[in-house]
């Protein structure tokens, strides 16, 4: 059963290294919203299984998106939120639209080269440069019929976080202004 559309929850989606959690926090400043990070939804046997360089599975991913479609679900019914999420497949998407249909997707599309200088950089996360090829290889990305979408394109994706996130928000008030949240946006900034 679908659930209520609600306030809109904004998934920010991509790859590892793609900017997810640096963009959901500078959104949450832009938008007053709630952000919220689906690597705190891991188990423990995930984030050690990553770690060690061992891509997740389907059978890994599924109680965590269980448990990160239920929350959504929950902030749409609240007052919205942003969410950084890998949603790296169609059918992760799908089970975060089916629990929260004011989903508006926000895929940061960054290039391998630059996605690996980025988690070279990073210290303290378990996710290692290693799992890119892996997470590259399972990557969906969203298309049209997936419903609400904003594509960030490479050339702005790799800009200072705060341009990208001027691009969202433009693309958003574009959104808002066509009257749809159905739509595909797409551009340069």
């Amino acid at each position: 059963m679908d659930a209520a559309p609600g306030n809109p929850v904004y998934l920010i989606m991509g790859v590892c290294g793609s900017g997810k959690t640096s963009l959901g926090q500078e959104l949450a400043l832009r938008l007053g919203l709630a952000t919220h990070d689906a690597d705190s939804f891991h188990s423990a046997a995930n984030k050690a299984k990553m770690a060690a360089g061992t891509p997740l599975d389907d059978d890994d991913r599924r109680p965590w998106l269980d448990a990160v479609s239920a929350e959504a679900a929950g902030w749409a019914r609240g007052g919205g939120a942003l969410l950084a999420c890998s949603a790296l497949k169609r059918s992760y998407r799908a089970k975060l639209r089916a629990s929260c249909p004011s989903l508006v997707v926000v895929f940061l599309d960054v290039p391998a080269e630059v996605l690996r200088e980025r988690l070279a950089a990073r210290s303290g996360h378990y996710m290692p440069t290693s799992l890119i090829d892996s997470q590259l290889g399972a990557l969906e990305p969203p298309l049209a019929d997936e419903g609400a979408l904003v594509h960030v394109p490479l050339c702005v994706a790799t800009l200072p976080i705060s341009a990208v996130a001027s691009f969202v928000c433009d693309r958003l008030v574009e959104m808002t202004e066509a009257g749809s949240s159905s739509i595909r946006v797409t551009g340069q900034p």
